[in-house]
Parts: structure tokens; sequence; C-alpha cells
């Protein structure tokens, strides 16, 4: 069911290192991808896979993660993600980058439920230093890093939550360092 997909796919920030996501799992998930509406049908995602050890350990350390979380150092160390996936715009192809974010907030969800269903987990990640990223990448000036999709196998839980009596959607980790993701109640988010 797709409901429990969506459900499984969560924001994972630890990882099994002992088991890889290959190139070949990378572009079949980027050719699911592929098959995505587009903006105008212009189609204008390119996607540069990382996959050696060496190079996703440098793209990792270029990255920003959990954001609300600050005392928290993830991913840890010995649970990295073993594979990224960057979405970059061609703006040979568009110069609307704002419809460039749409198609590849579309793509990055699509990769990261195909990554779940194939057993893996991913982490979208919009923090990250563009000016180290790209060149990094070797990516032409033509193309510009939008996100990038951190991936491997999830070792940690994630747990949809109702929000707390505050009101507040941060998620947390409690000490058993299980996270909590608040979501708003249906009733909240439907406009009648």
């Amino acid at each position: 069911m797709l409901r429990d997909l969506v459900i499984q796919s969560r924001s994972y920030r630890s990882f099994d290192e002992s088991r890889r996501v290959g190139r070949e799992e990378l572009l079949e998930f980027i050719d699911t991808a592929r098959c995505c509406p587009s903006s105008v049908n212009l189609q204008p995602l390119k996607y540069r896979i990382v996959y050696e050890p060496d190079e996703v350990e440098e793209l990792l350390g270029m990255t920003h993660w959990a954001g609300l979380l600050p005392d928290v150092k993830l991913p840890p160390d010995g649970h990295h993600p073993t594979a990224f996936i960057a979405v970059c715009a061609d703006t040979s192809v568009t110069s609307n980058l704002d419809n460039a974010r749409f198609d590849a907030g579309t793509a990055s969800q699509t990769i990261l439920l195909a990554a779940t269903e194939a057993g893996f987990g991913g982490c979208l990640i919009g923090a990250f230093r563009e000016e180290e990223v790209a060149p990094f990448l070797r990516l032409p000036k033509k193309l510009k890093p939008i996100v990038l999709i951190a991936l491997g196998v999830p070792d940690e839980f994630v747990i949809l939550c109702d929000l707390p009596a505050s009101g507040s959607t941060k998620y947390y980790r409690d000490k058993a360092n299980v996270h909590y993701v608040p979501k708003r109640s249906l009733k909240e988010i439907v406009i009648e």
C-alpha cells in the first residue's frame, strides 16, 4: 500500500554501513523519478550519483543535518549514508529555478519511495555549501545543485506521533535515541 510506504519513508539520519547502495540501484531510483511530471514538461533535472566510499565521506562533510537537534551529532560516526544523489537544475533548459525546485521535490520524494521499497532509506538535505559541492561533484556551471539525497540502510527508529499540547512540530529524540516526528491531524489541515 502506498500509505504504508509513505509512512515507512522517513528522514533517516543513521545508517548501517555494512550494506552499501550500488550504482545500479541508484540508477533504478533515478529512472523511476524520470517518469514524474515536470513543470511545462521541460524536464530540467539532472542527477549526479555518489557511491564510492571516499567520495561519499567527502560529500558528507559538506552537509549539515538535523538543524533542530544542534546537540546531537548526526549522522553518528560509523553510521553514515553509503550513497548520495545530487538533484540539479540544468539552467540551459530553464532559467526558472522555482519550477525546477518544484520538480526536484517531486523527483526527490519519488526517489525516497523507490529506495524505501527496495529496503533502503534516506534523507533530503538542503543544508549544504553549494560553493563546495558543485566543484566537488565536477558540475558544469549550467547545473545548480538543489537537493542532496543521502541514502543507505536505516538503522534507527523514526516514529510519527501527534502534536504535543504545545502544538510544536519540532522533531525530537528520547533517551533511547528514538526519533519522533510530530504530525498535524487530518482535521487541522483540511479546510472546510
